[in-house]
């Protein structure tokens, strides 16, 4: 079966580069992968309508005293978790902003698609994709942008922890055996700015998407 990383980049690593046509299809669910400051907030509404999102940074701020409040994390992703089954029983496009580091957390968000009902040996519908965009933009720009976050700055070492899981963790490799069916890897502040999304239901292109947020990429 061709996968959707085969329909944008036939080489084995998508390392999007500038002006690149990333498609997404639906319904599916697009993991967002990145340590804190890499830009996953930014890109994410830059580009798909606000209720398509489950941000756990918005659900701690709204239980809690802001997005940093880590007392509130566990219900916070307990509501994520619960929204993103409800939303892909629904086959709605469903965006999950975190961190997404660690491959326990992944494979719990992948763990919510509906299996597909079998009638007679053979699914009665098409599963849900699941697509990953990892963000993996170098150590000093990450400081950079976390460090500029008005807010939250998280501190310097967790920032390197998470950067030092995602290269150990978070390789196509690894997100190909938790069961993803494509993976954008942003590598790069323009190849962040040069990537165009393409909405597509099955074999038709349904929305170009323009940018939600023209500003540059990286304020959150």
């Amino acid at each position: 079966m061709t996968t959707v990383a085969e329909t944008v980049d036939p080489p084995e690593r998508n390392d999007l580069a500038p002006q690149r046509r990333l498609r997404i299809p639906v319904p599916s669910l697009v993991v967002l992968v990145g340590a804190s400051g890499a830009g996953k907030s930014t890109f994410a509404r830059r580009w798909f309508p606000d209720s398509s999102i489950l941000s756990s940074d918005a659900l701690r701020a709204e239980l809690g005293r802001g997005e940093a409040d880590q007392r509130v994390s566990r219900r916070a992703f307990e509501i994520l978790h619960r929204d993103l089954a409800a939303r892909l029983e629904r086959r709605e496009l469903t965006i999950v902003d975190a961190t997404n580091i660690e491959p326990h957390a992944r494979r719990a968000l992948l763990a919510r698609r509906p299996t597909p009902d079998r009638a007679g040996g053979e699914p009665t519908f098409e599963p849900i994709r699941a697509i990953a965009i990892v963000l993996d933009v170098a150590a000093a720009g990450v400081h950079a942008r976390n460090a500029a976050r008005p807010g939250r700055v998280v501190p310097a070492d967790v920032v390197d922890r998470q950067l030092a899981a995602l290269r150990q963790s978070a390789t196509d490799e690894h997100l190909r055996a938790e069961g993803f069916d494509a993976i954008h890897r942003l590598i790069d502040p323009a190849a962040i700015d040069g990537v165009a999304l393409a909405v597509t239901a099955g074999e038709r292109l349904d929305v170009i998407h323009e940018p939600v947020l023209p500003a540059p990429l990286g304020q959150v």
